[in-house]
Formats: structure tokens, C-alpha cells, sequence
């Protein structure tokens, strides 16, 4: 344990990064302040001379006598309820195909294309008027064998790096485990962990151990940062393979790994007690989610969000093989209008956010088409679907995955290393800031209906 002795100049500097004050008014009416990130950990004892311990054994010694002592919590997250959380997360934006970005099983954030991330993209993300990010991290290659699975310091200090531009923006942020259980493929694979019990013992000593790491990171970080504890984890089908036939085998591995990454998580202490963790269902797939997720048990009350994604319909949001979407689109898909979007949205209100829990749509999107008219469709569809979560208390996250092109899987609004808009990028985020910010009791659901494209 190590004694500090601090002048009042000492904790303004703390104040940078600190998410937490206690604020102290002295006898002769002077007021000193002790930053931290763990409020919860503070234990003090008065006197003459007294002292405030945080929860790494160091010991701030105050000179003089306290007439008052006043704890204060700056939360990014307003709690208060499912409204209020998914207000507070808000629009939020995917820096897709980055730091998730793998080759030959390792992970690398420019091995697909984009540039390497600057406090520039979030600070211009932040101007676009998103007010979260969505980072997803691959940790392939970086992790060191068992039992330690150790994660290289310099790849965690680079996560710690981007994550923290994110902060510095005033923005909040989510990071996950994306690629490593991609198709079944790599070590977190649940088509053989729900065939082989000794297979899943060890993916989920080796998941519990890769989040510890995790959460001791970013143990002094507030709810600004949210933790979701894997992407898309699927058997190679996409939601459509032998999950379907093999009795819920998969589903069960499923929560198994939930409920071990919430206690893996909530066993390092400090803001990880309370923080924000993010649950997504089997391949984020919303019927899947609704009908197989078993929500784990936690520590602490409404601090567990359920992730799922909503790409509907996918021939037209992602493969580009229609250009029109509404009820007034001609080329388009035979299912997946805008009552879809109503339904779903209306499950998940029904299965989780009516009994308290919160969800948020970890990607949604729709690729860049070559038209004027397919453009039109194109706001409409976002400026729809962000008003019906709005709506829904549902926050969402827009896949960019720094595309520049048109067609399947052009998706770029914000170039990932400067954050300047690309393509027609600022048309399509004002058109989702619109969807999900407009407050104007004229401006509904069914006014956006009446506005498609004719």
C-alpha cells in the first residue's frame, strides 16, 4: 500500500480520465477533489487528518478536518430505465472491417483495406452526430496458449488506444470478440464445443480467461464502455445449419459462453462490477435470439443488454440484388417491407424490453447503390428503420465498413482513418439522425411512411 500526499493542483490533473469524483469541503470552507474510476471501492476514515483508500490500495492523505463528504457518479449511461439507456447509447456507428480485420488467423486492422484509425475518425464520427461507436476487435493471433492465453500487450494496448479516441470524442463504445468464432472456424467454435463436452470446457476456460484480461484492462473505465461478449456465433450456416437439427445442442453451448463471459467480467471488480455487458443471441439472429436465449444470471440489476443485428432483407441491404425497398418500391423483395420492420422491432420490444431488458441492434445497414432513385430508397430505408427504433427504445449501430464503391457490400459513409464522409455519406447519417433524434410530435412513423419515394 503507498501514501500520496495531493496538492488541489494534483486532482485537477486527475480529473482528465476519471469518471468518478468524491468531493470534500474542508472546516475553513475550502473544497478538495479525489478523481477516480472505481466510486464503488472507496472506503475513508476522518479525523484531523483523514485519508480515502480506492480499490488498488492507494491511500490519498487530506490535510485538515472534513465538514462534508460527497460521493458523485458521472454517468454516460442513464439507467433509469429501457427508454432511458437506449436514449442515452443513442445512433451508433460500426468501424467495421478494422480492427476485425484477420488474414491467414491473424488479426490486423488495415489487412483488408482500410486505414489505421486516428483520433480524427471518431472526432468526425462524433460531428456526423453519432453519439456511440461500435469497435469490433479479433483477437486472432494475439492470444498465447493455454492456460493463460495470454494476450500480446502490445495488441491490447493498441484495442486500449482506439478505444480510448472514442472517449476522448465523447463518445460511448462498444467492443467485442468478433472474428474468432467466425463460421465455426477458429478457437471459439460451437459446432464442436456442442459435440464434444471436453472441446467447450475448454473454449470457455479460454473465453473467461481472454476477458478477465479484457476487463483488467479497462478496469477504471466507466459505463462509457460496454463489453459484448462475442459476434455472430454460428455453425457455418448462418442460423440455418445444424443448429436446427441437433436438439438445441448449439443454442445450450450458446449460453453456456454468456453467462461464463458476464462472470468472468464481474470476478475483476473495479467498474466492471457494474458495467454494461452486451449478450447477443445465436448468429445475432433475431428469431433464434427471441426463442433460445437463456439471459445469465448476474451480480447486479439491469446491467445486461441483449444483441441482435437486423440486415431484413438481406438481398436488398447487402447483396444489392434489389434497389427499391417500401411499399412503393418496384424492384424489390418479396418480404421484408416496412411492417417487418414494425414486427420485429415489436418482438423484441415484447420479449425483453417490456420485462426490463434492455436490446440494441449491433449492425444494421444498406449498401451504396449507383442511382439517384435507388439512392432515394436507400434514405428512406434508414431514415424508416432508425425512427421505428427510436420508437422502440431500440439503439443501433450502422455497419460502415469503409467501402467506397457501389453494390454488395459498399457500405462506406466515414473514411476509417480520417473521418471525412465518403460517397454520399453525410446525406445517408443526416437522414439516420434524423430518423432517430427528430423530436417533432409531427414527425411519425407513418410521416416517414408517407414520404417514400414515388
Amino acid at each position: 500500500m503507498k501514501k500520496i500526499i495531493l496538492s488541489t493542483l494534483a486532482f485537477a490533473a486527475c480529473a482528465l480520465q476519471a469518471q468518478n469524483m468524491v468531493e470534500i469541503t474542508m472546516k475553513d470552507g475550502s473544497v478538495q477533489t479525489y478523481q477516480t474510476s472505481s466510486l464503488e471501492h472507496i472506503k475513508f476514515s476522518e479525523g484531523n487528518s483523514f485519508t480515502i483508500i480506492d480499490d488498488e490500495g492507494n491511500v490519498m492523505l487530506f490535510e485538515g478536518t472534513a465538514s462534508k463528504i460527497k460521493f458523485k457518479k458521472n454517468h454516460a449511461i442513464d439507467g433509469t430505465n429501457v427508454h432511458t439507456i437506449a436514449h442515452t447509447i443513442g445512433l451508433g456507428w460500426n468501424l467495421g472491417n478494422s480492427l476485425d480485420a484477420h488474414n491467414y488467423g491473424n488479426a490486423s486492422e488495415t489487412a483488408w483495406g482500410n486505414p489505421a484509425s486516428t483520433q480524427a475518425t471518431f472526432d468526425g464520427v462524433k460531428k456526423a452526430g453519432f453519439s456511440a461507436v461500435r469497435i469490433p476487435v479479433t483477437w486472432l493471433g494475439h492470444i498465447g496458449p493455454a492456460p493463460e492465453y495470454k494476450i500480446d500487450d502490445d495488441y491490447m494496448n493498441y484495442v486500449a488506444k482506439v478505444a480510448g479516441y472514442a472517449k476522448n470524442a465523447g463518445l460511448k463504445a462498444i467492443i467485442n470478440i468478433h472474428h474468432d468464432g467466425a463460421n465455426s472456424q477458429y478457437w471459439l467454435d460451437v459446432l464442436q464445443s456442442s459435440k464434444d463436452e471436453n472441446k467447450n470446457k475448454q473454449v470457455k476456460a479460454q473465453l473467461a480467461a481472454m476477458w478477465k484480461q479484457i476487463a483488467t484492462k479497462f478496469k477504471r473505465e466507466g459505463d462509457w464502455l460496454i463489453f459484448e461478449g462475442m459476434n455472430e456465433i454460428h455453425d457455418g450456416g448462418w442460423g440455418w445449419g445444424q443448429n436446427l437439427t441437433d436438439g438445441g445442442a448449439q443454442y445450450r453451448v450458446m449460453n453456456e459462453w454468456l453467462q461464463t463471459f458476464v462472470d468472468a467480467v464481474r470476478s475483476v471488480g473495479g467498474e466492471n462490477t457494474y458495467r454494461y455487458l452486451g449478450c447477443p443471441g445465436y448468429d445475432t439472429n433475431v428469431d433464434h435470439t427471441i426463442n433460445e436465449i437463456k439471459v445469465p444470471n448476474d451480480i447486479v440489476e439491469n446491467r445486461l443488454l441483449v444483441a441482435v443485428h437486423f440486415y431484413d432483407p438481406y438481398t436488398y441491404t447487402l447483396n444489392n440484388e434489389q434497389t427499391e425497398w417500401g411499399h412503393t418500391g418496384v424492384n424489390k423483395a418479396n418480404w421484408g417491407d416496412e411492417e417487418n420492420v414494425t414486427n420485429i422491432f415489436g418482438r423484441l420490444k415484447s420479449k425483453f424490453m417490456d420485462k426490463g431488458i434492455p436490446v440494441y441492434l449491433g449492425e444494421f445497414g444498406n449498401v451504396h447503390r449507383d442511382s439517384d432513385r435507388a439512392e432515394a430508397f436507400r434514405k428512406y430505408y434508414v431514415e424508416y428503420v432508425c425512427k421505428a427504433a427510436s420508437d422502440y427504445d431500440l439503439p443501433l449501430f450502422f455497419w460502415d465498413n469503409g467501402g467506397e464503391g457501389t453494390g454488395a457490400e459498399q457500405s462506406g459513409l466515414i473514411n476509417h482513418g480520417t473521418g471525412a464522409y465518403i460517397n454520399n455519406g453525410k446525406e445517408i447519417i443526416d437522414a439516420m439522425v434524423k430518423g432517430f433524434y427528430n423530436e417533432d410530435p409531427n414527425y411519425t412513423l407513418q410521416s416517414v411512411y408517407n414520404s417514400a419515394p414515388r
